[in-house]
């Protein structure tokens, strides 16, 4: 019988573990010559601790002790660093420069190919000057990538400064404010200007910059185009954060002139304890973060030591290893070509999207003489561009996994894929919506049913937007995931409703089905992988353009 590891989870056999020990060498020589100590945390924490130094995510590799105490593998090193100091550590002596390299755990759904676990060299800087400790660390990082010889790297920086200080002179309520936060965090800028939209009460400028501060990426000349937003939006300019940003790029001033530091305000969607500085370190051909990190004061305040400044950043060893050119099993494509030396790749969605995909690519510029008639050709090269034609409903996995770079799907696809990707422009096509439909004839039976069985039995081929808007009305459901014909669930009497999609209606009306609930709309949305996104103009310079041809078609229909 072959011997297997739990899911996510393999051996490393000695040819890979001397390259890990070889780039981890590196690394630690690199921290050390810092002045940074190495630290150990215990692979179990405390699950309340934790809790109480930050918020993280559910994490199901938990287990009761004999104690009856709930205990978690740590997720990351952060916040069990966070409490040793805390706990270990009092204020003389800080500032404490940190170092580790350690194995974390992450819970993957399953059937992405997703690693669970993988191993993270990092530093904690805790103690230091505020900006100060922010240029130190990201300078280490810079260094250790150097040291590495990683290819094309870069560091990319944002700050959750500026956006609380516009939300805060905004003046909205705090539940304007989460919900903005809500839609920055989950890479929705769609969704963000929807939002800002339809709120009453928001000055002109104040909307403008709500909707662009996400959306502003490059070099040093971003914080110029910050400070003019915030400034328009009568902003205080202390809270604002940008003077912090300047004292960053005059303390990194070397990494500026060598095109290594860039902006990017959509990636405070990281960690939503960081109250500073966020960044993460970039390398072109790989499909995810090499290092991540920033400033989390608020970590330390919650565990008992208020106005402590706190900085670092975590390294995948595992993704180092393939962007080296090792071997490795980081769970993203890693092509090993230049962005300037390949094409854009760009995933269309066959079926119903299909047409005015076509029509929207070639409206913003593009060449799509072969891709009208593809044939049974899966990629379509053109020009700069390579289109990967995919059902639509994968489209979200082969961008968020390296397999694109940006792509074309519904709403609702992305929202079930559950994936990493930054939802960019809405095209303003394929217009459909989600309800909840039951047959005409059982009126009223579903909610006597919910009043004695206390929850209630739908069937759905889109289980998380069905899950998702039960628990927006407060109703426990029992889902029942069908692949085709779910109008049959309660005509049989298997589930009280459904929750479907209809553009037009009349497939539910054949059925005798009447509409009890409308669950959300949906349109077509042009998306990236976060990593493309920044790391390549092309795709931001195709977004502005397929942003401007879907507000031409807006304006022509009205």
């Amino acid at each position: 019988m072959t011997q297997v590891t739990p899911r996510g989870f393999r051996d490393i056999l000695p040819q890979e573990a001397l390259a890990r020990e070889r780039i981890t060498e590196t690394v630690r020589a690199c921290f050390s010559s810092h002045g940074y100590l190495p630290v150990e945390t215990p692979i179990l924490e405390d699950r309340s601790v934790i809790e109480t130094a930050g918020r993280i995510q559910d994490s199901p590799f938990q287990l009761f002790d004999k104690d009856d105490r709930l205990l978690m593998l740590r997720p990351d090193l952060t916040l069990p660093i966070a409490r040793m100091v805390a706990g270990r550590m009092d204020s003389t002596a800080l500032p404490a420069r940190l170092r580790y390299v350690a194995p974390v755990v992450r819970e993957q759904g399953a059937l992405r190919g997703q690693p669970r676990q993988f191993t993270q060299l990092g530093v904690e800087l805790i103690g230091g000057e505020g900006t100060a400790s922010e240029s130190e660390v990201v300078l280490l990082l810079a260094d250790a990538l150097a040291r590495l010889a990683v290819p094309d790297w870069y560091v990319v920086c944002g700050s959750v400064a500026p956006l609380n200080a516009l939300l805060a002179a905004c003046g909205m309520g705090p539940d304007f404010s989460r919900k903005v936060l809500s839609f920055v965090h989950d890479s929705d800028l769609v969704g963000l200007d929807e939002l800002v939209c339809e709120t009453q009460g928001l000055t002109d400028a104040q909307a403008t910059a709500l909707s662009r501060i996400a959306r502003l990426n490059g070099s040093e000349h971003v914080v110029d185009e910050l400070d003019e937003l915030l400034r328009a939006a009568d902003v205080d300019a202390e809270a604002s954060g940008v003077a912090s940003l300047r004292q960053l790029l005059e303390h990194c001033a070397p990494l500026v002139r060598q095109g290594r530091l860039r902006f990017d305000f959509s990636i405070i969607n990281s960690f939503d304890y960081y109250t500073g500085l966020v960044f993460k370190a970039y390398a072109e051909g790989i499909a995810a973060s090499l290092a991540s990190g920033g400033h989390y004061d608020a970590v330390l305040a919650n565990l008992g030591m208020p106005s402590v400044s706190a900085c670092g950043f975590a390294m995948s060893l595992e993704r180092l290893q393939e962007v080296l050119g090792e071997q490795g099993e980081s769970g993203v494509v890693t092509p090993g070509v230049r962005l300037a030396e390949r094409r854009l790749r760009i995933a269309v969605p066959k079926g119903s999207l299909f047409g005015d995909t076509v029509r929207v690519l070639e409206a913003a510029g593009l060449p799509v003489e072969e891709l009208r008639h593809p044939g049974r050709k899966l990629i379509v090269s053109e020009g700069d561009y390579d289109y990967v034609i995919v059902r639509a409903q994968d489209a979200p996995a082969f961008v968020a996994f390296g397999g694109a770079d940006c792509g074309i799907c519904g709403r609702d696809s992305i929202i079930e894929a559950d994936v990493d990707l930054l939802q960019l422009q809405d095209l303003r096509y394929g217009w459909c919506r989600f309800v909840v439909a039951e047959p005409a004839a059982n009126a009223g039976m579903a909610e006597r049913a919910y009043a004695w069985r206390g929850t209630m039995r739908v069937a759905t081929k889109y289980p998380r937007i069905t899950q998702a808007y039960y628990d927006r009305i407060g109703q426990q459901v029992d889902i029942v995931q069908l692949h085709g014909n779910i109008e049959l669930g309660p005509i049989v009497g298997m589930t009280d409703r459904i929750v479907d999609i209809t553009a037009t209606g009349t497939t539910l009306a054949e059925n005798d089905l009447v509409v009890v609930d409308n669950v959300l709309e949906c349109t077509a949305r042009f998306f990236a992988s976060p990593a493309a996104y920044r790391c390549d103009g092309r795709i931001r310079e195709l977004a502005a353009r397929l942003g401007e041809v879907a507000q031409q078609g807006k304006e022509d229909k009205q």
